[in-house]
């Protein structure tokens, strides 16, 4: 009786098309244009982008770091907290330190409408959750972090931290109407929202959150007493 031997089946790894490095690469100096031209809105633009890209190349939105959370209470109130912790460092800490920095002021006058007026603030928090969180945070922490680790060579720690500095640059830039220490200060806001889309359960899902919250606290603080100055 003749044996044989059953060579076990093995998965066939998945490979990534060369020329798609290029093209990442085209990607991200094409969204850093929109960017620095101000082109439209840029963050609308990139999410526009997004979509393209992702049907180029038929993959879905979880490879921008769309992941469903498999404990969604957990991860809001986990982002609260580091949210309302980092709100209280960029006031007393790094606001007053990039101001000294730059000579310049976090210009916020834009806001200054909102102080009494429910309204307005209602309305200004519906865009900030919808616009500002759920779009911009799919141009940078998803599409832009991911193009941009994509074109230094796929997932590693030196592609990462450039991704992260890329994204965080271009996501102040588009910031530029609250002046230089503006733009610093969100860029550096983009730091901790890209490390949090990286770090936690979710991914971009959890920069959304921290991005939907830290807008809603600042908002609700414009509404009660108007723009606050550095406390130092």
């Amino acid at each position: 009786m003749t044996s044989t031997t059953r060579t076990p089946r093995t998965s066939t790894p998945v490979t990534t098309p060369s020329w798609w490095r290029a093209l990442a690469g085209v990607e991200v100096a094409l969204a850093a244009v929109a960017v620095v031209a101000d082109l439209l809105l840029p963050a609308l633009v990139l999410v526009v982008m997004a979509a393209l890209s992702l049907a180029v190349r038929r993959q879905r939105p979880g490879t921008l770091g769309f992941h469903r959370p498999a404990r969604p209470g957990r991860l809001a109130l986990t982002v609260l907290g580091l949210t309302v912790a980092w709100t209280a460092v960029q006031f007393l800490l790094v606001t007053p330190l990039v101001e000294a920095l730059t000579g310049s002021s976090h210009d916020v006058s834009d806001l200054a409408e909102v102080e009494g007026d429910a309204g307005l603030l209602l309305v200004l928090v519906v865009a900030s959750w919808t616009i500002a969180a759920l779009g911009e945070e799919t141009a940078f922490r998803g599409y832009l972090l991911t193009r941009v680790t994509d074109a230094c060579g796929g997932p590693g720690r030196a592609a990462t931290v450039v991704a992260v500095l890329v994204s965080s640059l271009l996501f102040g830039l588009i910031h530029t109407e609250q002046g230089l220490a503006g733009v610093v200060i969100t860029a550096v806001d983009g730091v901790f929202l890209a490390v949090l889309r990286l770090r936690l359960d979710g991914g971009v899902w959890a920069s959304v959150l921290a991005h939907g919250f830290n807008n809603t606290l600042g908002l609700t603080v414009f509404f009660l007493v108007g723009p606050v100055a550095a406390p130092w």
